[in-house]
């Protein structure tokens, strides 16, 4: 009986390590709202910026035309155990630039911990797009991944000094001011590659205040490649 105890006894203890060594390597899936304190060089990371309404203490702000700005719920959405979704509440009067520069910065981080390029994603809607689409061309990475969502209107286009770098995804809804991101494309060498959807759900701008399925989910499936 002793024996048996014994041996139980090492059983549940190397069980236990096992199961601690599991733990460790699964953390894909997090969600944070500051930059993580430590990094897993083999998993994915992918930030989201919001738009313009949601800068100050509002999580869920309500526009009189589009509704409310789920802000929540969006990011919630977004979350998936295939990487580490990193998103950022940022102040009132966010300076886009500045902001930007943030973004570059904590990109690098993650590289010089040991994350490859090519697992890292910036995803930006509407303002959070625009300072998306200012940390790519201040990175200017061959292998970054960057999603512009209702990004292309008249800052874009008024604006052919910025340009987008490594692999970019565009989603545009067909009733929105903010239309195709094609000329990026056509006026960018440096695009690795360049995907684009559009979707029609009638809401404008306001498709993107909320997780809809029509574009969460190509979001998810593009990343996913």
């Amino acid at each position: 009986m002793k024996y048996l105890l014994t041996w139980l006894g090492y059983c549940f203890s190397a069980l236990l390590i096992v199961n601690l060594l599991i733990a460790e390597q699964c953390f894909a899936g997090a969600l944070y709202t500051s930059f993580p304190e430590k990094i897993y060089p083999e998993e994915k990371y992918v930030f989201y910026s919001h738009g313009l309404i949601v800068e100050g203490d509002n999580l869920m702000p309500v526009d009189k035309r589009w509704g409310v700005y789920d802000f929540i719920a969006v990011r919630k959405a977004l979350t998936d155990p295939q990487y580490n979704l990193i998103s950022y509440h940022r102040p009132e009067n966010t300076v886009a630039d500045e902001f930007a520069e943030q973004l570059a910065t904590d990109v690098r981080k993650l590289i010089m911990a040991g994350v490859k390029p090519e697992n890292i994603t910036l995803l930006g809607f509407s303002r959070g797009g625009e300072i998306t689409l200012l940390a790519s061309d201040k990175l200017r990475l061959d292998k970054i991944n960057t999603i512009l969502l209702a990004v292309c209107g008249g800052f874009v286009k008024g604006h052919q000094e910025y340009k987008a770098y490594g692999n970019v995804y565009s989603i545009y809804e067909t009733s929105d001011f903010a239309g195709s991101c094609q000329f990026l494309k056509d006026r960018n060498n440096n695009i690795h590659s360049f995907q684009e959807t559009s979707i029609s759900t009638g809401k404008e701008h306001g498709a993107f205040y909320r997780p809809l399925a029509e574009w969460v989910v190509p979001v998810k499936a593009w990343l996913e490649q």
